[in-house]
């Protein structure tokens, strides 16, 4: 909801800017609440959040790459397959909390 001059009225939630990643995962701005099918709610407090779509990922429902390890159906067999993860890399959302809510 905005004003004449395209102004956001003080309380008035700011609206997400939601990018959606083809083959990954999808990308909301600011910290985020997510409500999983048993009811649950969990935040992530990060600036971006990246939300798992391929349902591979660890931490489940925040994205951490597991898409990238993915072998293709469809490779050309001059052309190389994804990266492999390698050891040590950082879970994507360690600042990621769960809550549970009634």
């Amino acid at each position: 909801m905005t004003g004449p001059g395209g102004e956001t009225p003080a309380g008035a939630p700011r609206a997400r800017l939601v990018t959606v990643v083809p083959g990954g995962p999808v990308l909301i701005e600011g910290p985020v609440t997510v409500r999983m099918p048993d009811g649950r709610a969990v935040t992530s407090e990060r600036f971006t959040t990246a939300v798992c779509t391929c349902r591979r990922s660890r931490a489940y429902p925040w994205c951490d790459t597991s898409h990238r390890r993915r072998e293709r159906e469809s490779a050309p067999p001059d052309e190389p397959g994804p990266k492999q993860a390698t050891a040590g890399h950082r879970p994507a959302h360690p600042s990621a909390s769960e809550e549970t809510t009634p």
